[in-house]
């Protein structure tokens, strides 16, 4: 930390104007990219830094480098009690000591130029915001500054280069302790009405697809603490529209007070409503999209929207978790049944296993022991030394961008977010499981498998492999298998996992709209995860009994006596039904708005030529532009396939149905079920002179089911009728892929 006094006086102070990324060794991560985001002439709040010079010319004046050098090397920090003895230490000689005139005179000279009173002092460290190393929260920030203060928390700045997570975390990344320094930037203070974070990246998954939005109302620091659970905002990358949104759990802000901050209650209105609205969030999503292409990476980016709605950017870093670009796809997977103790938001997709130690306080944290799973109320960056030991992590607050879940993620442990009550009621052994969407804690250890699948590696194959693709929430994690697409996804788990109300019910209370929106959100999900891969919505094909059992069912549904081949699929929609299935159409229609022209649709239980002939002109009426398909579940499919063949695009084998409607059995009944089996001689013959009749006039045939992956042989006879796709559960994909491939060879 030597410094020659007269090597570069005129860059102790520099404003935002003449920063560029460049220069991170001068002013930091953050502070750079700041400097770089002016550039651009985004809306950033102008402000100033105090260079690194700055700082190491302030330890040199005050003749702190020996001593800061001895405490280290005498300090063992892996031994948390030593840890923060040492930091404690620096921290109060840096605390203690008195600017140089000279700089005092250039940072007071830069803030009166600035113009405002209230500023922001951020800490921005010159191995920070690094593609691989992110140091996020590892120093201290402070908000609402006046001039009275201004010096002191600058010093509080500098301090913070050797707060416990900061030495902690510089240690485990390998970096020289005098070889980082700080800089501080000093900014206009915008008092948000409303702010957050934002990722050109979904965080857990990777996925690109996406930009994910996080908002909540007041000041940004509540998100980061786990503070508040924010709304959630997905936007489509491709034309920047929201694809889904989910409210949070906002019950507490964090506003200006005198001289500092303070929190403040959200009344009851406030918190059922989004802190911003559609408009905004694809406003933000622009900018943001803006900004990785101008950097050339996924970013995550801190905004802020003040009292008269006016948008600013406040921060902006590499995103570190998935900076590496690699072909190995890992999945994790439990393989037994056990019993559910919790639920929470997942971050990360990883399983783990361990003894709960509920630590409220981190004073406490000395009682943690390697590979235990943290369960705690929220974390912060003074957690870090036992997170990173930690083989699991269970909060009770938070969301998927909380600290929580942004060290998580860098630190690559599974953690469930957001989990109530997780402090009272988890103990004993443990298994936290993140493997997808939404994070699960099973009571005792469970079995559970690591796949890693070399996408590379994986075979190319002439028959399309597709998955069929249930609730929309495993749509992001399945689209990054080696798959072609979604070759069925069903309308019936969106409505009733999504909306859980009769359509004609809903229909009768003027509540059409909300079917249409929340069918349309999920819909888009699925398509926008595997864009521009093909993805097959086949509508609803609920039976009467299960769709009496939707709420305001009963007065619409008959009561049958074999539902399985009643009043279902094609016939309901050409009927007293007509009115519900128009809002399936207009929820399809708002997808293609969006532009998600990856979209096909197919009907279901299409029993007659007639009945085709009337829903598609339903379709047509709807100005529905998808490709239109059919499922060939029912022997009439194939009989008269040539004529379906006119009047459709492609097929889709419903080899289940069709089985039961082939052999006469009901694919529900237990007494039958060792005579049900789609080899049968009689359904493979229907299969083949389906594929050979559809290819005659040009059309495609798929299958949707496990049969394929369940059964070599059956994979076998598919591909030597030359069969177009087979669509699986994602589980299965990779081994499907890997059967169809030697089949192909086979055949070949």
């Amino acid at each position: 930390m030597k410094y020659k006094a007269k090597r570069r006086e005129a860059s102790y102070v520099l404003p935002f104007n003449k920063i560029r990324r460049k220069d991170v060794a001068l002013v930091g991560g953050k502070t750079s990219s700041l400097g770089e985001l002016f550039s651009m002439k985004l809306p950033v709040p102008n402000g100033f830094a105090i260079t690194a010079d700055a700082y190491r010319y302030f330890i040199s004046y005050n003749k702190l480098d020996a001593e800061i050098r001895r405490i280290i090397k005498d300090t063992d920090v892996k031994r948390i009690k030593e840890l923060k003895k040492a930091g404690r230490g620096i921290r109060n000689l840096i605390k203690s000591a008195s600017f140089p005139d000279d700089l005092e005179k250039q940072i007071l000279s830069s803030y009166h130029a600035l113009g405002s009173r209230f500023v922001a002092v951020r800490s921005s460290a010159t191995a920070e915001d690094l593609p691989d190393a992110s140091f996020a929260g590892e120093q201290e920030s402070y908000l609402n500054i006046d001039e009275k203060n201004l010096l002191k928390r600058i010093r509080d700045c500098f301090a913070s280069l050797f707060t416990d997570r900061a030495i902690s975390y510089r240690e485990d990344k390998k970096f020289d302790h005098f070889h980082v320094y700080l800089s501080v930037a000093v900014e206009k203070q915008i008092f948000s009405k409303a702010s957050g974070v934002m990722f050109t990246i979904d965080p857990d998954s990777g996925h690109r697809n996406f930009i994910v939005i996080n908002s909540s109302y007041g000041l940004g620091d509540y998100i980061v603490q786990g503070r508040v659970t924010p709304d959630e905002f997905w936007i489509f990358k491709k034309n920047g529209k929201i694809i889904e949104k989910k409210l949070g759990v906002k019950n507490v802000m964090e506003i200006r007070s005198i001289f500092g901050v303070k929190q403040k209650r959200v009344s009851k209105g406030m918190q059922k409503t989004f802190s911003i609205s559609d408009k905004e969030a694809e406003h933000l999503a622009k900018h943001a999209k803006t900004i990785e292409e101008h950097y050339g990476c996924s970013m995550d980016i801190e905004w802020a929207k003040d009292n008269d709605n006016k948008i600013y950017i406040i921060q902006a870093r590499p995103v570190t978790v998935h900076a590496k670009q690699t072909n190995i796809y890992e999945e994790y997977r439990i393989k037994e049944k056990g019993t559910l103790l919790a639920e929470g938001a997942a971050v990360g997709r990883k399983i783990s296993t361990g003894h709960v130690n509920v630590i409220k306080n981190v004073r406490d944290m000395g009682r943690f022991h390697s590979g235990q799973i943290l369960v705690t109320t929220v974390t912060d960056p003074d957690w870090e030394p036992i997170m990173k030991i930690a083989s699991g992590i269970v909060t009770e607050e938070g969301g998927r961008t909380s600290h929580c879940a942004i060290v998580s993620r860098e630190l690559g442990i599974p953690a469930i977010v957001g989990v109530k009550n997780a402090t009272k009621k988890l103990h004993g052994l443990v298994t936290v499981d993140c493997s997808g969407e939404k994070g699960k804690i099973w009571k005792n250890v469970l079995k559970y498998e690591k796949r890693q699948h070399d996408i590379k590696k994986m075979p190319k194959t002439h028959t399309k492999v597709y998955v069929n693709i249930g609730e929309p929430q495993e749509a992001v994690d399945a689209s990054l298998l080696p798959v072609d697409g979604v070759g069925l996804a069903r309308e019936e788990f969106i409505i009733n996992d999504a909306i859980a109300e009769h359509p004609l019910a809903m229909i009768k209370q003027g509540r059409e709209k909300i079917f249409i929106d929340k069918l349309a959100a999920g819909i888009a999900k699925i398509a926008a995860s595997f864009y521009p891969r093909p993805v097959t919505i086949r509508f609803s094909d609920f039976k009467t009994n299960e769709y009496r059992n939707l709420k305001g069912g009963e007065p619409f549904e008959p009561r049958e006596e074999n539902p399985m081949i009643g009043w279902r699929g094609t016939s309901r929609y050409i009927s007293s039904y007509e009115p519900a299935f128009r809002l399936e159409l207009k929820a399809i229609n708002k997808c293609e708005v969006m532009g998600l022209d990856n979209i096909k649709i197919m009907l279901p239980f299409c029993r007659t030529l007639g009945e085709a002939d009337k829903a598609i002109k339903i379709i047509n009426s709807e100005n529905v532009k998808a490709e239109l398909g059919v499922m060939a579940e029912i022997p009439s499919n194939v009989v008269s396939a040539a004529e379906f063949s006119k009047r459709f695009k492609f097929f889709s084998i419903g080899s289940n149905d069709l089985t039961q409607l082939t052999l006469g059995i009901d694919r529900d009944s237990q007494m039958l079920a060792k005579e049900f089996d789609e080899r049968d001689p009689a359904v493979k013959t229907l299969i083949a002179n389906l594929i050979k009749t559809a290819h005659k006039h040009k059309r495609t045939v798929g299958i949707c089911g496990d049969a394929p992956s369940s059964f070599p042989d059956f994979t076998e006879f598919l591909v030597k009728c030359k069969i177009d796709s087979v669509s699986v559960t994602p589980d299965v994909a990779v081994n499907t892929r890997l059967l169809v491939a030697k089949a192909e060879k086979r055949r070949a």
